[in-house]
């Protein structure tokens, strides 16, 4: 059979009778999607379901749709763990019962302009009230399979809150084989049992609210030993004797903006890995609504030293593509500056046009201060964004700063070759019961003036109403835009997102930083965005550069201050990332405009550079560092190295190249020469700059040894 056949075929499983006379068409028809071109498949055959692709597979036993996994095999380095566990994976409650009423569906995804085309598998089941409903996704040729939770009935009573771990230091001491004993986990997305010891594990929690967070994530790593509970999105666990490993990764906000959070996400105990924290509370279950838990994708990775974070992020890049012409931009946003909306009129938007222009970026953004209604951030007129819908022009151009509307800004926008876009504040009240009149406000300024991306700020997200409406709230605006539109999802404060949520929507906005209040310094930044980068794809972060020129008096004898660093270095943080140019184009001193080369070519790279593996090299940004990033595709990458405060001209980088390989690196940008190099330990290659606070672009490409 074709594929195109098998694509177009959905089979839903209504009974143990019908699954049992379609298991064996099922597995064959699956089986034949398996074997071409490294698709994805699910197979489903004698109470057996397997989900996979040509890199992973999942072996689960049906269980009449409660599902326990048998096996997961790593398929390109040939290793298999084995689940020892008949406890079943997604629990709600401690107590194992029966389910019933199991269906299954299996469809062929095809491709979007959001999504690569995928394998979906929908299992439903039903325990006692609550009805369960798992989405499995398998993309091709990805070591990852996500699943993602959903549930509804008509009563919440089997549901049992998530307990809190009891602190160990309140635990007797072992003395017998009874006294090791404890309760098992109450409610669970996802879990492996496996047999050994000698696991070693790492978890790694986020942070965002950046106002007020300057550190960004925490690793912990541990050998397993006994039952304790973990906070983070992601843990990565490697065999000590094979050395293969896998991971788990909560796709849900940073641990402390969890709903209903417990303190923690993953629960292990020796050859125990649980996944916990649904973001779920019994009061949520509705008999007519499917509501989400938050998503748990688990892969496989080999023994290499960049494995794990290949793996992850191969997954990551498969939940939005990313198009040149809809996801690249050199975004300005005025309000960097801190002149909040007491500029923005028509104006001054024309005249940052013209100056961005002569910058080279690639879209202007209008803050705060556009549209009709006042914001509390206003610092013309304080106002609310309560019960804004009292106004029904709240969202349109203010009248008396655009008596033309924005057609003027968009018109010459085209002409200077600059997109525009917005700023926007969803009306939050009632958990954002009024998403449809929000979604059609953009929808409206979409058809009206063509603007494609909108700054989502001021989000917060308690429960679970929440959440779900503001989904719908962008899944309406999606639909109706041709899935054209962007968003920029702001990170800064309140209880948002997070990085690992909401990914297929656009990119997240990361940090407010100001030189006014001090709190912009190259390096912070640098460094915000070094240690993101090797958990979260950079390419899905703005990242800031400001106008070094502005308040030099606040930073009188700091060696850190901005003025210490040429405007071009500012830029050349963000080149990794998305840059935002955060400041008044028309507040740049005359040689600021010099960029505009250096930006230009930049364009010519950009979208290579974002399309391979971006990874941190080098140290830890210090200010006094030499340190950088490495975009790694199949025959070669680019490198971006930064010499800081730093002493020694050269210096010698551990990247991810593999010990021997021979690169010839072609500078683009910067201050580098040309050179051939063969990788030593670690991957270690000898970059050379010549001066302090300077960086370097290099194109590298892998040289074939005979």
């Amino acid at each position: 059979m074709k594929i195109a056949t098998i694509i177009s075929i959905q089979f839903v499983l209504h009974s143990t009778k019908i699954r049992n006379f379609l298991g064996g068409l099922l597995g064959i028809l699956c089986l034949g999607t398996a074997n071409a071109q490294n698709n994805s498949y699910a197979l489903f055959k004698n109470d057996t379901l397997k989900i996979g692709n040509n890199l992973i597979e999942r072996v689960f036993l049906w269980n009449n749709g409660n599902l326990i996994t048998c096996s997961i095999e790593d398929k390109e380095n040939h290793h298999k763990w084995e689940n020892i566990s008949n406890i079943p994976d997604f629990q709600f409650t401690k107590d194992i019962t029966q389910a019933d009423d199991a269906d299954l569906i299996i469809s062929k995804e095809k491709e979007t302009s959001i999504h690569p085309a995928y394998t979906r598998v929908e299992v439903y089941t039903k325990i006692q009230n609550i009805q369960t409903k798992r989405v499995f996704k398998v993309f091709d040729n990805c070591p990852a399979i996500a699943c993602h939770t959903f549930l509804k009935g008509n009563s919440t009573e089997e549901m049992e809150q998530e307990e809190k771990m009891t602190n160990s230091t309140t635990r007797k001491n072992i003395e017998s084989v009874s006294d090791m004993q404890l309760s098992p986990t109450a409610t669970t997305l996802d879990k492996l049992y496996l047999k050994g010891k000698h696991w070693h594990t790492t978890c790694v929690e986020f942070f965002d609210v950046t106002d007020w967070n300057n550190n960004l994530i925490q690793e912990k790593s541990f050998l397993s030993y006994r039952k304790t509970k973990h906070k983070g999105n992601l843990l990565m666990v490697r065999d000590g004797i094979s050395g293969n490993g896998f991971f788990f990764l909560k796709e849900a906000p940073c641990p402390e903006a969890q709903i209903g959070y417990k303190g923690g996400d993953f629960i292990t105990d020796f050859g125990t890995f649980e996944v916990t924290g649904m973001g779920i509370t019994p009061q949520d279950i509705t008999p007519d609504q499917w509501i989400p838990a938050y998503g748990c994708v688990t892969g496989v990775y080999g023994q290499g030293k960049c494995d794990a974070l290949f793996a992850i992020r191969n997954y990551q890049k498969n939940i939005r593509r990313l198009l040149p012409d809809r996801d690249e931009m050199i975004m300005m946003n005025t309000w960097g500056d801190r002149s909040q909306d007491t500029k923005i009129n028509e104006q001054f938007c024309l005249q940052e046009l013209e100056k961005g222009a002569l910058l080279g970026i690639t879209h202007f953004q209008i803050d705060d201060g556009w549209q009709t209604g006042k914001s509390p951030n206003s610092g013309i007129a304080k106002g609310s964004f309560k019960d804004i819908w009292n106004n029904p022009e709240y969202w349109t151009p203010d009248k008396h700063k655009y008596p033309n509307g924005l057609t003027p800004i968009v018109k010459r926008g085209k002409e200077l070759g600059i997109k525009i876009a917005l700023w926007f504040n969803p009306s939050i009240q009632e958990n954002f019961a009024c998403w449809e009149q929000d979604a059609e406000a953009i929808i409206k300024l979409y058809h009206t003036y063509g603007i494609k991306i909108y700054k989502i700020d001021g989000l917060s997200i308690p429960n679970k109403q929440t959440e779900i409406n503001l989904r719908k709230f962008f899944n309406r605006i999606l639909e109706e835009t041709n899935y054209e539109v962007v968003f920029n999802l702001d990170v800064t404060a309140g209880q948002r997102g997070g990085y690992h949520i909401f990914n297929e929507y656009g990119n997240f906005f990361l940090e407010n930083r100001y030189t006014d209040w001090q709190n912009y310094y190259p390096y912070w930044t640098l460094r915000n965005l070094w240690c993101l980068s090797k958990y979260v794809p950079a390419e899905k972060l703005q990242i800031e550069f400001l106008n070094k020129w502005r308040n030099t008096e606040k930073y009188k004898n700091d060696i850190f201050g901005p003025a210490n660093y040429s405007f071009e270095y500012l830029f050349a943080i963000t080149m990794i990332a998305q840059p935002l140019a955060w400041f008044e184009s028309s507040n740049l001193p005359q040689e600021a405009f010099c960029l505009k080369e250096q930006i230009h070519s930049y364009k010519k790279f950009q979208h290579k550079l974002h399309e391979g593996i971006i990874l941190p090299i080098g140290n830890e940004p210090s200010g006094r560092s030499w340190t950088g990033f490495q975009s790694i595709n199949k025959q070669g990458g680019y490198f971006i190295v930064f010499r800081e405060y730093h002493p020694e001209t050269t210096c010698t980088i551990p990247t991810w190249l593999n010990e021997g390989e021979l690169i010839k690196c072609i500078p683009l940008l910067g201050h580098g020469k040309e050179f051939t190099a063969k990788a030593g330990e670690n991957g270690g290659i000898r970059f050379s700059l010549p001066k302090e606070n300077d960086y370097v672009v290099y194109q590298y490409e892998i040289i074939p040894q005979i």
